[in-house]
């Protein structure tokens, strides 16, 4: 769980604006892997109704941010949403790791896995209500998934498994989304279905947070962006963070990205 502490007399606290209380704070925010240092000393906002994404090099601390902020990796600094800690309201909030972390092999099949996005608001042990069960359909139906809602996840294509996964993290019907590389090892198609439900996700106000890793065309699906490199290169919409000087910080000399990004 992300702590307070004192930087040079100044309490963290300090860092977090109390009128962006529907944003999620991010202030001094720090990460270390026994004596190796992950994130040092992160500050930046997430805001809703943007879609924001988390770019950066390989071992940069993409991953370990989105850990970080949801209490799965001990941190250091403060991650706020709505005047408390993020640990403190985790039922607001769908995680989506990334595919390698799944085991594909548990006996689930599509139907199960996205009536687990309903056990929080159902209760552990209780039955499923007909409003359940409906969010859960119509979760399915979104992502095109409902010819295969009896199939094995196991037997599925690595596209039709990050559909499903999205489609639990519907069934949530959470405020945060959270996903961790959902682009990899996937086709095209299920790519186009994703941003769509994203754009329609921040339409709605939600904050939906996302570590891609493509500097290529799809990087203009997002509103805003979080460079890293084990610290905060830069934040804000794509015009300000994609400049020649912070991609050759982030990545340590010249990169080629999509033209029209900014």
């Amino acid at each position: 769980m992300p702590v307070v502490e004192t930087r040079g007399g100044a309490s963290v606290q300090n860092s977090i604006d109390p009128n962006a209380t529907e944003a999620i704070q991010i202030a001094h925010l720090g990460v270390h892997y026994r004596v190796q240092e992950a994130l040092r000393d992160v500050n930046c906002t997430v805001k809703p109704g943007r879609l924001t994404g988390i770019f950066g090099p390989n071992g940069a601390g993409k991953s370990t941010l989105i850990k970080a902020m949801l209490g799965l990796v001990p941190c250091s600094g403060l991650v706020q949403y709505q005047g408390k800690p993020l640990t403190q309201q985790l039922e607001k909030i769908a995680y989506v790791p990334q595919r390698s972390q799944i085991d594909w092999s548990y006996p689930a099949t599509v139907w199960d896995v996205v009536m687990m996005g309903r056990v929080k608001k159902t209760g552990w042990l209780r039955q499923f209500s007909v409003v359940s069960r409906q969010v859960a359909k119509s979760a399915i139906e979104r992502v095109g998934m409902s010819q295969y809602q009896n199939r094995p996840i196991g037997e599925l294509s690595g596209g039709q498994q990050q559909r499903v996964f999205l489609a639990r993290a519907l069934a949530q019907e959470a405020e945060i989304f959270c996903f961790d590389e959902p682009f990899v090892g996937i086709d095209q198609k299920t790519q186009a279905v994703i941003f769509e439900v994203f754009h329609e996700l921040t339409a709605a106000g939600k904050i939906v947070l996302v570590v891609n890793h493509d500097l290529g065309e799809s990087i203009t699906h997002f509103d805003d962006l979080i460079l890293l490199n084990r610290e905060l290169i830069a934040t804000g919409s794509r015009k300000q963070v994609l400049t020649e000087e912070n991609l050759s910080r982030a990545y340590g000399g010249k990169v080629m990205f999509w033209t029209k990004a900014a």
